[in-house]
């Protein structure tokens, strides 16, 4: 038992106190978080866009041009591996970028639009349309009603699962290795071949991620219990 302890406690040396190799772990982990907040920024600009699109109808009530093409949009994102949308921005339409943090962000920022345009889209039809009609008759028209009265209360019935959406953003930037960008999971990875022994540098990578998930998903407890109050008054 002594003799295991103590080969844990080298391995978990050779991990992470050695050379500071904790330091290349939240070095990985920043990659990570920035990523998923530029991409969820992202996201929502982009879903919100889309998820109006998607809503719009001509005068005769059938699809508009706006509305195909979200449509379109939001069938090949969400019908494609984020993976192979990611190496195609990478290797093709911006194989002149750098930026790899970049690259990554408007990859799984166009990921999660197509998403989040659901989620917004179901956010809107959940307001009561006697909300639409009293905006139109204090004067307003359709586009302000939309932007003062609907869309403010589509967000706060999107909240938890546009939160629940960053959450699986950050696990989806996993696979930026590929573009060989140093966030969390590939600095594990590097570590491992460093010290040869995979077992601490992998556990310690998901133990992080875990935490970071685990922090997120009891603020949006927090949120939600909070948001069911404000509607209850």
């Amino acid at each position: 038992m002594t003799e295991w302890w103590a080969g844990v406690q080298q391995k978990f040396v050779a991990a992470f106190i050695t050379g500071e190799r904790w330091k290349l772990y939240f070095k990985g982990l920043g990659t990570t978080m920035e990523i998923a907040v530029f991409a969820a920024v992202l996201g929502i600009v982009l879903g919100t866009a889309l998820a109006l699109m998607k809503l719009s109808r001509s005068r005769s009530g059938g699809k508009t041009a706006a509305t195909v093409i979200a449509d379109i949009y939001i069938d090949i994102i969400r019908g494609t591996p984020s993976v192979l949308q990611l190496l195609i921005m990478w290797f093709i339409i911006m194989k002149n970028c750098t930026n790899g943090v970049l690259v990554a962000s408007l990859s799984f920022g166009i990921n999660s639009g197509a998403y989040v345009a659901e989620i917004i889209r179901a956010g809107i039809l959940a307001v009561d349309p006697g909300q639409t009609e009293a905006g139109r008759s204090m004067g307003l028209s359709k586009w302000q009603t939309m932007r003062y009265i609907v869309l403010p209360q589509a967000f706060k019935n999107s909240l938890p699962p546009i939160v629940n959406e960053f959450i699986t953003l950050i696990k989806e930037t996993a696979i930026v290795g590929y573009v060989s960008l140093a966030d969390l999971t590939r600095v594990a990875n590097q570590v491992s071949s460093r010290t040869y022994e995979a077992f601490m540098p992998l556990i310690g990578a998901a133990v992080i991620y875990f935490v970071v998930i685990k922090i997120l998903t009891i603020l949006l407890g927090k949120l939600e219990r909070r948001l069911r109050r404000s509607d209850n008054r």
